[in-house]
């Protein structure tokens, strides 16, 4: 479960994080994991949950700058600094 990149995580969709993230925490829950793989799976967690924390930031800050719609209704928005 930990044999993913960080960058392919990345690539997952805030739903799919999400799931995965749900997975994990369920096994764990279990108390059927052994202690090493146990500890892969909470840092894989972890992971899970900064990505789904820094996209959940990253549309609050885009709806944040959304101001309305230009005169073809086209949402208008700022663009903001992600860093």
């Amino acid at each position: 479960m930990v044999s993913k990149s960080r960058k392919n995580e990345k690539e997952l969709s805030f739903e799919e994080e999400l799931e995965r993230l749900e997975a994990i925490v369920e096994s764990l829950e279990s108390g059927e994991v052994p202690l090493a793989e146990l500890v892969d799976r909470y840092e894989a967690g972890m992971n899970f949950l900064k990505s789904c924390q820094e996209k959940l930031a990253s549309a609050e800050l885009r709806i944040e700058k959304l101001r309305g719609t230009d005169s073809a209704g086209t949402p208008d928005a700022e663009p903001f600094d992600e860093a």
